[in-house]
C-alpha cells in the first residue's frame, strides 16, 4: 500500500483517492505516493505529517486543520473542526486552523447554504479525524513493536499500558510511511466519550476580529493594487446609453474609466460603468460627478403598490397554478360551524449585509486570480468561464471570511464585475460596492400576498383551508423562495385544502433569503392557525397537537387527492413524532398555559419544519397602550438531531435567527417603484437596535436518535408566527402585515 502525503505539487504518480461518499457530495481526498518517497522527504525536509486533505501535523507537534466550507458567521470555521479534532484527540487549544482555498478536487465540495454544511461533512469528518489517529497509533505501535490494540491516544499522544508514551510531532516521520488505512479498519469514538463536542468553544477568528485583523473580503489588500467602484442602472436591467467618460478621467486619483456592456442577465453581469482609481475614496468620489444616459428597459413599468392592487382585484379568481386540491374545500366552508377569512401581505427584503458585496481580482499570465467573500464558489467560477471565457484550470479562488451571508453572496454578480474589470486593467483591482449599490442592487427576498379563508366546526377542529398566494417571479418561475409547495404544513393534514398561486412575471432581480420560502410561509400559516384557534375557542398549542395527528411520519404528497398535477411535492416525508415532541418540549421549557397575564401581556408559539431541522417557538410580549412592543421572553426548542457540535455556536445562531426575524418584521420592507428600488441606506431601511432585542432568549436542544443536522437556518421560521400570536393574545390586534409599522397596536 501507498504512503500518504499531501504536497503542494503533484506528480503524475500521484492519484486522489476517493472513499466514503456516505453523506451526501463529500469525498476524503487522499494524496498518495510511494512510501519510500514520502518516507525520504520527511526525513529531508522535516516535513509535516499530511495524510489527507484536512489535516497536517509539523515534526514540532503543531497541528493545522483546514477548514474548507466559507465562513460567514455561522461558525462553521470552528465547529467542523471540532469534528476532526475530538476524534483526533487532540486539546482544541493546541490546533490551529486555515481556511481553504477553493479546489473542489482536494476537499469536496465547498459551498454554504441550505444549512447543509454540517449534514453533509459531519460523518466524514469524524472518520477524518479517526484515520489520521489510527495511523499514529499504529505508528507508536511499530516503534514499540505492540499491538496497536494495546495502545490509545490522548492529549496528542500515544500510551501503553506500560508507562511508555510518544507525542504526535515524534510520530510523524515513522506514520508517514504507512498506508491509509480503509474505512473499515478506523474505529470511531463513540458519542459517550466526547470530550469536545457539545461544548463551548468560542470561535476561532473571534480574536482576530475583535483586535481588526485583516480576515474579510473587504480587507484584501494586494501589492499594486487600485481600487473600483461600479455604476449601474438604477432601474433594473438598464443599459448605459453614454457616459462623461473623458471628464472622469481627469478627475483626481482616477486612473481610468470604461463602460462594461453586460451579458444582459440582471443577476449576472449587468451593464455599467467602471472607474478605477488609487483609492476607494477617490473612486467614490468621482462617482459623484458621472453623468450617464439610460436605457431604462422595459422594467420602468413595474411597481410594487401596483402588483398588490392587482392580487387584490385578483384574489377571489383561480389562482394561475392549482398546488394542492383535497377533498371539497368549498362546500366544507359552507357547512363549518365558523369560518375567518384573512389576507397577508409581506415586502420585498433586502439581505443588508454589514460588509457590503466585494471581490479583488487579478488578471494575470493568463489566470483570473480572485480573493471573495463568496458561499458557493462554483456559482462564482462558473459565471467566470461561461461570461468571459476564462477556462476552469485558469480561474484560482481565495475564499475570504464574510461579513453576513444570508444567502446573499450565493449570487454572485458582485464576483463576475470584479473580475470583468479586471480583464482590462494591468493590477489587481478591488471592488467594492457602496451601501446604496447593496441596497438598490441586491437579490431580493420575494414579496407576496396570501389570502385565505378556514372553517372550524362546533368543536373547534379545522374543516377546510383555502389559500390563494400570489408570489412574483423572473422568467416564468417564481423567484428563490416564493414558490409555495402543496405540502406546506397544513396541507396533507386537513382533508378539505386547497393550495393556488398566482406569479407576476418582473425584471426584478430575487434570490434565497435565510431559510428561504420558510421565512415567510411559517408565519403565514401559523398566524392563520391561530386566527382558526380563537375564531372555535381553542388553546393555540392544544389545537396544533390536534392538527399533527397521531401518524408518527406524514409521506410527501400525503394521501387522498394527493398534490395536483404540477404542484411542487416536498423533498422527503415529514416526521410528525419529532415536531410534536420538540413542540411539547417548548411548550414545557416555556410553562405554556401555566401563566396569567395582564391586559397589554401575552404569549404566542409556533412551530417549523426547515432545512432538516424541527423547531418550536414560545414568545411572551408586552405591548404598551400607545403600541410600542417589548418581547420580555423568547423560548425555542430545537430538535436537530444526535449531537450539537458547538454549544456556544449553535445558541448564537438560534439566538441570531431571533433577533434577525425580530428586526425584519419590525422594520424592513422595500418599496419598488418604476422598476427601482426607493430605499438607499440604513436611514430608511432601518436594522434592529439593541433596545428591540428580546429581554430573555432561551435555547433547549431536544436531542433525538436522527442525524446531526444544520442551525444556520431552521430557527428562524416560526419567530415571526410565536410573536405575532402573542401580540395578538396581549391586544386582541392581528398583525397581517409586514413590516409591524403597518399596523396600528394601540390598545385601551
Amino acid at each position: 500500500m501507498s504512503t500518504p502525503t499531501l504536497s503542494g505539487s503533484v506528480n503524475r504518480r500521484d492519484f486522489l483517492k476517493l472513499t466514503g461518499l456516505a453523506g451526501g457530495g463529500f469525498a476524503l481526498a487522499f494524496y498518495i505516493r510511494s512510501g519510500g518517497e514520502a518516507a525520504a522527504a520527511v526525513a529531508a525536509a522535516k516535513a509535516d505529517f499530511a495524510p489527507n486533505a484536512f489535516v497536517r501535523i509539523s515534526p514540532t507537534g503543531a497541528v493545522t486543520i483546514v477548514s474548507k466550507q466559507p465562513e460567514m458567521g455561522q461558525g462553521v470555521k470552528t465547529s467542523l473542526p471540532m469534528i476532526i479534532a475530538e476524534q483526533l484527540e487532540v486539546p482544541w487549544n493546541e490546533i490551529s486552523i486555515e481556511q481553504g482555498d477553493f479546489d473542489e478536487k482536494k476537499y469536496g465540495g465547498q459551498g454554504a447554504g441550505g444549512s447543509n454544511s454540517t449534514p453533509n461533512n459531519y460523518d466524514n469528518f469524524h472518520l477524518v479525524g479517526a484515520t489520521v489517529r489510527t495511523m499514529l497509533v499504529e505508528a507508536a505501535a511499530q516503534t514499540w513493536g505492540v499491538p496497536a490494540a494495546e495502545c490509545r491516544a490522548e492529549k496528542a499522544t500515544v500510551i501503553h499500558p506500560s508507562g511508555k508514551s510518544l507525542k504526535y510531532g515524534q510520530l510523524v516521520a515513522k506514520a508517514a510511511t504507512l498506508p491509509v488505512p480503509a474505512k473499515e479498519a478506523v474505529t470511531l469514538k463513540q458519542p459517550k466519550d466526547f470530550k469536545l463536542l457539545g461544548t463551548r468553544i468560542a470561535q476561532f477568528d473571534t480574536p482576530k476580529i475583535v483586535t481588526g485583523k485583516s480576515l474579510f473580503g473587504i480587507d484584501v489588500k494586494l501589492p499594486g493594487m487600485v481600487y473600483a467602484v461600479y455604476e449601474k442602472c438604477p432601474a433594473f436591467g438598464g443599459k448605459v446609453v453614454s457616459a462623461n467618460l473623458d471628464q472622469i478621467k481627469t478627475l483626481p486619483g482616477v486612473k481610468d474609466a470604461f463602460i462594461l456592456e453586460g451579458n444582459g442577465k440582471v443577476k449576472e453581469l449587468v451593464p455599467g460603468v467602471a472607474i478605477i482609481a488609487d483609492s476607494t475614496w477617490a473612486a467614490f468620489s468621482a462617482r459623484k460627478q458621472l453623468k450617464i444616459v439610460w436605457d431604462e428597459g422595459q422594467v420602468v413599468n413595474e411597481s410594487w403598490e401596483t402588483f398588490v392592487t392587482q392580487a387584490k382585484e385578483k384574489a377571489a379568481q383561480p389562482g394561475g397554478r392549482v398546488l394542492r386540491k383535497d377533498g371539497d374545500p368549498d362546500a366544507a366552508l359552507a357547512g363549518a360551524a365558523k369560518t375567518v377569512e384573512a389576507h397577508y401581505i409581506y415586502p420585498f427584503i433586502s439581505h443588508a449585509n454589514l460588509e457590503p458585496q466585494n471581490t479583488t481580482a487579478h488578471w494575470h499570465d493568463g489566470i483570473m486570480e480572485i480573493w471573495s467573500p463568496t458561499q458557493i464558489p462554483t456559482i462564482g467560477t462558473g459565471m467566470v468561464n461561461r461570461v468571459l471565457g476564462i477556462a476552469p484550470d485558469k480561474i484560482k479562488l481565495h475564499l475570504n471570511r464574510a461579513g453576513g451571508g444570508f444567502g446573499r453572496r450565493i449570487g454572485a454578480d458582485y464576483l463576475i464585475e470584479a473580475a470583468a474589470i479586471a480583464q482590462k486593467v494591468n493590477a489587481p483591482v478591488k471592488l467594492t460596492w457602496s451601501r446604496e449599490d447593496d441596497l438598490r442592487h441586491d437579490q431580493y427576498r420575494p414579496g407576496g400576498l396570501h389570502f385565505l379563508k378556514g372553517g372550524v366546526d362546533a368543536k373547534g377542529k379545522v374543516v377546510a383551508w383555502k389559500n390563494h398566494c400570489f408570489t412574483f417571479g423572473e422568467g416564468g418561475s417564481p423567484g428563490s423562495g416564493g414558490s409555495l409547495s402543496g405540502d406546506e404544513f397544513p396541507g396533507r393534514w386537513i382533508a378539505n385544502y386547497q393550495a393556488e398561486q398566482t406569479m407576476f412575471d418582473t425584471g426584478w432581480p430575487m434570490g434565497p433569503w435565510r431559510a428561504p420560502g420558510s421565512c415567510v410561509f411559517a408565519w403565514v400559516m401559523h398566524s392563520f392557525i391561530d386566527e382558526l384557534a380563537h375564531a372555535g375557542g381553542r388553546d393555540p398549542l392544544e389545537l396544533r397537537l390536534e392538527l399533527l395527528g397521531d401518524k408518527d411520519e406524514m409521506p410527501a404528497g400525503g394521501a387522498g387527492g394527493g398534490a395536483a398535477k404540477g404542484g411542487k411535492q416536498a423533498a422527503a416525508p415529514y416526521n410528525v413524532a419529532r415536531m410534536r415532541n420538540v413542540l411539547k418540549f417548548a411548550a414545557e421549557k416555556a410553562g405554556w398555559g401555566t401563566k396569567k397575564f395582564a391586559k397589554g401581556s401575552g404569549a404566542g408559539l409556533a412551530f417549523h419544519f426547515s432545512h432538516r431541522g424541527y423547531f418550536a417557538q414560545v414568545a411572551e410580549v408586552t405591548v404598551s397602550k400607545d403600541g410600542q412592543l417589548k418581547v420580555d421572553r423568547f423560548v425555542t426548542g430545537a430538535d436537530i438531531g444526535a449531537q450539537v457540535v458547538n454549544l456556544s455556536g449553535a445558541e448564537n445562531q438560534v439566538e441570531g435567527s431571533v433577533i434577525d426575524a425580530l428586526g425584519v418584521m419590525m422594520y424592513q420592507e422595500l418599496n419598488i417603484e418604476r422598476g427601482r428600488t426607493v430605499q438607499s441606506n440604513f436611514n430608511d431601511y432601518p436594522l434592529i437596535r439593541i433596545t428591540d432585542a428580546p429581554a430573555k432568549i432561551e435555547t433547549h436542544f431536544l436531542k433525538t436518535a436522527y442525524p446531526t443536522t444544520g442551525l444556520g437556518e431552521p430557527a428562524l421560521p416560526p419567530v415571526a408566527p410565536a410573536i405575532c400570536n402573542a401580540i395578538f393574545a396581549a391586544t386582541g390586534k392581528r398583525v397581517r402585515q409586514f413590516p409591524l409599522s403597518r399596523t396600528d397596536l394601540r390598545w385601551s
